[in-house]
């Protein structure tokens, strides 16, 4: 059997791996347009802001180590300019020669990948502007940063690439600004969540403008669509990719909505014996079970072995993504995984959700705060999905929040994980634990929480609402929320008698905890309407910026 790969990158060269460790006999033969194979696109940023010394690490196999190790044949610079299924045959072009050829194959896999999206900008076309998406691109920003030592950049789009490269050409001392069109930083994240990533960034230097349109780069300038000029000796257009998908296509490749490859389960197209895999591909959400396009390295990789395998006889299945990503920004590491607010709204959920500020371990240990926003499903209380910000520890806590949504695990399952302890890495309640019981007291023990955007928005309509702030008078008088009563917690059963107990009635501290302690009393006392302000003042006051 004759296998052939178009691609050999990550989900490419996992393919291939796969197929020959199922099958000794099987010939597989890998096409690739670049001369670079197996690289760590993920670890690009880091070599370009000096984390990572050499290139060669991002790049430790060529075609020598699968021929050797694999048996495969790996033909790099070669590209695949047409594919017959009806002959099973492709045409090919060694790009090196400019030779022309035809090959055949009995399966084929598509693993071409995705290419970065470069908006219509007048100017892109310029030097100093760039895109990152593969090693050439990092070749090319290296030589010019070494080259022309740039002291000003402009990053256009605030995704994992562009916040990745801010803190990177943060650390040579190049000045940054960060321009994004929509009106918050980090499109994935809700904008409750996106305002701490944006706060982080300007205390840490970063000039961030959001909700803006660009007319034009000129020189060494970004001008804005108002007439606002930015200095910018280097321009990154991080604006997103797009599936490279045109050449299945035109072999007769069903597409998805979102330009992607359509492949089932196991990889299979709607043509025979041809299959894709990787970031041409679109994948379906755990949650909701539609179909999704999540271009992610750890995908790429896991698909690309599901391809492999099925190609071979095998039959392992793709159980679906929930998009789980974390980046780090200047210190600061961001996560997601399954659906976002916005996303289980839109799909149809009547949600419930919950803010929780806690450290990663205890202050006596060093622990650093960390917020986590938590979404679950208020019919049957399933967790659908779950953000973090925070420093330490993140990755762990976005790792154990994947892992319960696909399996499935409703918020009051998340108390009865049984975490590791130990003061250097938890607290005794650790952040999951602690996210699961707030849920499941708003789900089930009659605590409900309201949002912060939720409150300003009640307020502005000029519904009458009575808000306790339950902390010291020393911290009431710091700072609070509009129109609030202060009535210390230590004070509060005292004060019942002189609130009506029909009103809606929102209650908060700091950080949340001390707000439900007030709830409780005032919920004990007979009062109806009863919210805790999720997050509390700390969450409230990161909102109230962006409004």
């Amino acid at each position: 059997m004759k296998i052939v790969i178009i691609g050999a990158v990550a989900a490419g060269t996992s393919a291939a791996a796969k197929a020959r460790r199922n099958s000794e006999d099987a010939q597989i033969t890998v096409y690739e347009q670049d001369r670079f194979i197996s690289y760590s696109g993920c670890g690009m940023p880091y070599f370009l802001g000096g984390e990572v010394e050499h290139a060669e690490e991002l790049t430790p196999r060529d075609p020598e180590f699968f021929r050797s190790k694999y048996n495969v044949e790996i033909k790099t610079e070669h590209e695949v300019l047409a594919v017959s299924p009806g002959t099973k045959s492709l045409s090919v072009k060694n790009l090196r020669t400019g030779e022309f050829f035809t090959d055949v194959y009995d399966k084929l896999i598509f693993a071409t990948g995705a290419r970065a999206v470069t908006p219509p900008i007048p100017g892109r076309e310029l030097e100093h502007v760039f895109t990152l998406r593969n090693i050439n691109d990092m070749l090319r920003i290296r030589s010019f940063l070494d080259e022309s030592k740039p002291k000003s950049a402009v990053i256009i789009g605030t995704g994992f690439i562009g916040l990745e490269m801010c803190e990177s050409l943060s650390r040579l001392g190049v000045t940054v600004t960060l321009l994004e069109k929509l009106p918050q930083v980090t499109p994935g994240l809700d904008p409750d969540m996106a305002v701490l990533v944006e706060d982080h960034l300007k205390k840490s230097g970063i000039t961030v403008l959001t909700g803006v349109s660009i007319d034009r780069i000129a020189g060494h300038e970004v001008l804005l669509a108002d007439g606002t000029s930015i200095s910018a000796e280097l321009v990154l257009l991080s604006t997103g990719v797009r599936p490279n998908a045109e050449l299945a296509a035109e072999a007769g490749v069903q597409l998805g909505a979102s330009g992607a490859i359509l492949v089932n389960d196991r990889m299979e197209t709607n043509l025979p014996d041809i299959s894709a895999c990787g970031d041409c591909i679109e994948q379906f959400h755990v949650v909701t079970g539609k179909q999704v396009y999540r271009p992610l390295g750890s995908t790429a990789n896991k698909t690309g072995r599901i391809a492999g395998d099925c190609a071979t006889g095998g039959a392992l299945r793709y159980r679906g993504t929930l998009g789980t990503g974390i980046f780090r920004v200047l210190g600061l590491s961001v996560a997601q995984t399954g659906l976002s607010e916005r996303e289980a709204r839109e799909a149809g959920y009547d949600v419930v959700v919950c803010h929780n500020t806690k450290p990663d371990k205890p202050e006596y240990f060093g622990g650093r705060e960390m917020t986590i926003k938590a979404i679950a499903d208020r019919a049957n209380g399933r967790v659908l999905g779950a953000q973090i910000v925070g420093h330490e520890g993140v990755d762990k806590r976005i790792d154990v929040f994947a892992t319960a949504i696909t399996y499935g695990a409703k918020a009051e399952d998340l108390f009865y994980l049984d975490l590791a302890y130990a003061p250097p890495f938890s607290t005794t309640k650790d952040p999951v634990i602690y996210t699961g019981m707030i849920l499941e007291n708003a789900l089930h023990g009659g605590r409900p929480l309201m949002a912060a955007d939720e409150l300003i928005a009640l307020q502005r309509a000029g519904e009458p609402v009575t808000v306790i702030d339950a902390r010291t008078v020393a911290q009431f008088e710091q700072s609070h929320v509009e129109g609030a009563r202060n009535i210390p917690h230590s004070d509060l059963r005292g004060s019942v008698a002189s609130l009506n107990k029909d009103a809606i009635v929102v209650t908060y501290c700091n950080k949340g905890t001390t707000g439900n302690a007030a709830q409780n009393i005032l919920i004990n006392n007979g009062f109806k309407r009863v919210y805790n302000l999720s997050g509390g003042m700390k969450q409230y006051s990161a909102v109230r910026k962006k409004h």
